[in-house]
């Protein structure tokens, strides 16, 4: 592969924000596997964040590519699976995607097929255009894509701020994550955060039924895992807060020691495991990092904490929850899934058809 850019770049960055800055070019925030293509002819190789290639993962991703791309391009952009049916993007099923066995990634990519939002052009032929103005980029990367089919696509956007704010409160019913904005003049540098991102943030009020231990030390608590009740009355695990400072986990850890139990009675016990309730003992062992302890530790789902979250994928927090509070006015069973806001249902079609 010789092109004007070669493998591996880091891609550029964004630093959050918390409202939408004026004179930018905004886009929507897509929540994907971040990457930069490469083709050069008949060669392909799709990078990722951490500048290892994502190639062999995706062969309906290179076919596209070879069928869409300009002969000679790079052009940076998000690998997403995009759920139609379901109106929203699929993260755990892109996650699935990660696979050892080439017969699995075959069967994948039949079965979750996943596709490319472009958002920046890096090099064009023999063109290096990483010191143009990112308005010139995204010029030449919708003329360069025009004639782009399915599963290839070209990130909306726009420059007028009241359509952006409209695009932050209908977009996340389509699954989407807030937004992006850039500036015009802005050139690519690689691994900076010089854009900046705009996420949806909200609380939920959570009840706390275990913890994990931090790796450091057994008297350290490395995360809280939280629960919601449903409409059956059931407690569902909803994601965890892992971030504290230290002196904090070590106070967490002894203050909690009163609510621990066994998993008899527990509503994330071994019997609702079989029954395939939503619980944190589903996912003892981390498929990410073979042989990681996730096993936890039960508690008596008697506390209460108030936690900031951005958007939830399915049953769940999409993200790691950030503590806000604790609740000791709450009771464990008004925390239900009512509580949430429910963002506004937005087409993910029309999202990705639409320049």
């Amino acid at each position: 592969m010789d092109l004007p850019v070669n493998p591996p770049v880091k891609p550029m960055l964004a630093k959050p924000v918390a409202a939408i800055p004026p004179g930018q070019l905004y886009e929507p925030k897509w929540d994907g596997f971040r990457s930069i293509i490469f083709r050069d002819g008949d060669e392909v190789e799709i990078g990722s964040r951490n500048e290892k290639p994502m190639t062999r993962y995706f062969p309906e991703v290179v076919e596209a590519v070879l069928a869409n791309f300009p002969e000679r391009s790079v052009i940076d952009g998000e690998i997403v699976v995009a759920d139609t049916e379901r109106n929203t993007l699929d993260f755990e099923a892109l996650q699935q995607r990660i696979h050892p066995a080439a017969s699995r990634v075959k069967l994948l990519s039949e079965q979750t097929p996943a596709g490319f939002v472009a958002f920046d052009l890096l090099a064009l032929g023999d063109e290096d255009l990483t010191t143009r103005p990112f308005a010139e980029r995204r010029a030449r990367l919708e003329e360069c894509l025009a004639g782009a089919k399915p599963p290839v696509y070209v990130t909306p956007a726009t420059d007028d701020l009241e359509t952006a704010r409209r695009w932050f409160a209908e977009f996340e019913g389509a699954g989407l994550d807030g937004l992006i904005a850039k500036g015009k003049e802005l050139g690519y540098e690689p691994d900076k955060r010089v854009m900046t991102k705009i996420k949806h943030k909200r609380t939920a009020d959570c009840v706390v039924a275990g913890y994990r231990l931090h790796k450091s030390g057994d008297n350290r608590i490395g995360s809280l895992l939280l629960g919601l009740y449903d409409d059956r009355d059931v407690l569902v695990s909803v994601g965890v807060i892992g971030s504290f400072p230290m002196s904090v986990r070590e106070e967490l850890f002894a203050e909690l020691q009163h609510l621990v139990t066994t998993f008899e009675g527990h509503p994330w016990n071994w019997a609702a495991h079989e029954s395939g309730e939503r619980t944190p003992r589903k996912n003892e062992v981390s498929r990410w990092n073979n042989g990681k302890d996730l096993s936890f530790v039960p508690l008596r789902p008697e506390r209460v904490v108030e936690v900031r979250y951005d958007y939830m994928e399915g049953l769940r927090f999409r993200h790691t929850a950030q503590f806000e509070r604790w609740r000791p006015d709450r009771q464990p069973h008004t925390c239900t899934y009512e509580q949430l806001e429910r963002p506004v249902r937005f087409n993910l079609a029309d999202v990705l058809t639409s320049r």
